[in-house]
This record gives C-alpha cells, sequence and structure tokens, in this order.
C-alpha cells in the first residue's frame, strides 16, 4: 500500500499527540497513517501486536511517527496504564479517537447473553473508559479532541445486530453529553457514523446478494473506504473544526437518508 499523500489543501493541529484505540484494524491502521501523515505522533492501540507494529513500521518507512500501545479496552486498569505511558512519553494527550470494535451478530430470539455483553463492553464500556482516561490530562490542558467511531447501524437499526445498534447508538448520546460536560474546558467531542466499509468485517460477511442489495440503498452507489472515515476523523480533530462539538458526521454515502 501506497503511503497516503498530505492533502492539497492541508489541516491544522493545536496539538500534536494522538491516540487511536483499535488501530490494528482496516478503519483503526488508516487513521493512524492519515494522523502521521498530517505531522501528528500517532499511538495505534490495540491487543494484535502483530497488526500494530505493521502499520507502525509503514508509518515510519513513509517518514511520519507512530509507536504501538498495547490496550484492552475492557480493562479500566489497562486504559489506565495506556494513557500513562502517553503521558509520560509525550507529557500530553490531546487526540483521543475511539475506534475499536466488535460484531457479534445474531437475530434477537437466538442471541446469547455473551454476545450481547461483549459488544456493549467493547463498544460503548470500552470507549467510555478510554475517554475517562484521556479526560484528566485534557482538563489540565485546558485542549482536547475526541472522536468517537459510531456507525449508520445506530440511525438505522439492521436485523440481526441489536447488540451492535445499541452499542453504536449509546455511543452517539454518551458523545453529546461528554460535549457538553467538557466544552468550556476547550475540549470539543464529536462522532463519525460511518456505512458499509470495505474491507470491515461487517462488509466481508455480506453474501454476494447482500451486497448488491446494499449497494441500490447508498445513494453513491459503492462501499466506503476506510480513507473516507479517516478523512472524517482528522476534519473533526483538526484546528479548522474546533468551533463544532456534540455533533455526528455521517460517512455512509447517503445511506441513512434512504429510509
Amino acid at each position: 500500500m501506497e503511503p497516503t499523500k498530505q492533502p492539497s489543501f492541508p489541516l491544522t493541529f493545536a496539538g500534536s499527540v494522538a491516540l487511536v484505540t483499535g488501530g490494528g484494524g482496516g478503519i483503526g491502521s488508516e487513521l493512524v497513517r492519515v494522523l502521521a501523515a498530517c505531522g501528528l505522533t500517532v499511538y495505534a492501540a490495540g491487543r494484535n501486536r502483530d497488526k500494530l507494529a505493521a502499520v507502525v513500521s509503514e508509518v515510519e518507512a513513509a517518514g511520519g511517527r507512530a509507536l504501538a500501545l498495547e490496550l484492552d479496552q475492557t480493562s479500566s486498569a489497562s486504559a489506565g496504564a495506556a494513557l500513562e505511558r502517553v503521558l509520560a512519553e509525550q507529557n500530553r494527550i490531546d487526540y483521543l479517537v475511539n475506534n475499536a470494535g466488535i460484531v457479534r451478530d445474531q437475530l434477537l430470539l437466538r442471541m446469547k447473553d455473551e454476545d450481547w455483553s461483549a459488544v456493549l463492553e467493547t463498544n460503548l464500556s470500552g470507549m467510555f473508559r478510554c475517554c475517562r482516561a484521556a479526560l484528566r490530562p485534557m482538563l489540565r490542558q485546558r485542549f482536547g479532541r475526541i472522536v468517537n467511531v459510531s456507525s449508520v447501524i445506530a440511525l438505522m437499526g439492521n436485523a440481526g445486530q441489536a447488540n451492535y445498534a445499541a452499542a453504536k447508538a449509546g455511543i452517539l448520546g454518551f458523545t453529546k453529553a461528554l460535549a457538553r460536560e467538557v466544552g468550556s474546558r476547550g475540549i470539543t467531542a464529536n462522532a463519525v457514523a460511518p456505512g458499509f466499509i470495505a474491507a470491515t468485517p461487517m462488509t466481508d460477511a455480506l453474501g454476494p446478494e447482500l451486497r448488491e442489495g446494499m449497494l441500490r440503498a447508498i445513494p453513491l452507489e459503492r462501499f466506503g473506504t476506510p480513507h473516507d472515515v479517516a478523512g472524517a476523523v482528522a476534519f473533526l480533530l483538526s484546528d479548522q473544526a474546533g468551533y463544532i462539538t456534540g455533533q455526528v458526521l455521517s460517512v455512509c454515502g447517503g445511506m441513512s437518508m434512504t429510509r
């Protein structure tokens, strides 16, 4: 994969240090690449060391700065330790992108308690833990940008994804509450709601007929790419979005407006 190119109209950033959860995944790794290309020091956080190491090596080869960070967001201790390491090495945390998430799809009547709990614990409670850990240094700095990755499923619903929809909808309410809570301290909190993004577990699981049906429901007639999502996130972290908070930006090719 070729290094991400700097945009022709460069975004500017007041801070220098970013943390991306789920940094080894399809969307997460592109977030790391794009933010590093914007000149930030980016911590790629997650549990898969091999994937984190691969994206870090790629960023470094392109002349950027990225570091792998072990983080299990189902654990408050792990979230706290991850932020402590960032602060010890950089003395600040400016940007937090909560991107990590899992799916355990099943029709509700067949859904097991553990499948419900695993998705809520990782996707919603994990985001809460990371925000809480990052908030104290951001409050001291009187500056911070938080972007939480939700999903178009939070806005539309989807059969077989009651657990995922509930978690991602919870992210939206959480983000709006957080934005009101910390806005007076120079901290913004926003969410992006990606639609069906290529090379992610949700789209990879679709059969040919389902893929065709989904494409017909997308006005732009294509699945999104991780770069589409990363561009939206980078904007919300940038100085250009400094007066935007408590908002949800759908990155779905217009899919959410068709129902």
